[in-house]
């Protein structure tokens, strides 16, 4: 257990030191963290941690809809595509579907591969 502490304190530190384009980073690499756990809890049928998984992949998507910058065009669109995930991750949790985690899933993976395409893109030109 003690090995945890230094973890949880490099965790700690990693975040508050971090950007805001390296959090957006972390929030959708944290929201693919809880889709799998969510599914493999699904898949083995343990319903309690499958909520718990959801949920917090929900609260994930939550926060990068705070975190938008809405004075970027492409934002109020983002809005919607992130209200939609969220509607299919509440229909997950209910049926317990791993195909609409899939669907999920794969938009997180396009929105965090994308993200980090920008990120590379605003180191060369800054």
């Amino acid at each position: 257990m003690a090995y945890q502490q230094p973890a949880q304190a490099y965790q700690t530190n990693s975040v508050t030191t971090a950007t805001p384009g390296e959090l957006t980073l972390m929030l959708y690499n944290g929201a693919l963290k809880f889709i799998k756990q969510t599914r493999a809890a699904i898949e083995s049928g343990k319903w309690d941690k499958a909520n718990e998984y959801n949920i917090k992949t929900q609260d994930i998507i939550s926060e990068l809809i705070i975190t938008l910058d809405r004075k970027y065009p492409v934002a109020e669109q983002m809005i919607l595509l992130y209200e939609y995930l969220q509607r299919r991750m509440v229909e997950a949790n209910i049926q317990k579907d791993t195909a609409i985690l899939d669907e999920v899933e794969g938009f997180v993976v396009e929105f965090r591969d994308t993200w980090k395409q920008v990120m590379i893109l605003a180191k060369t030109q800054g």
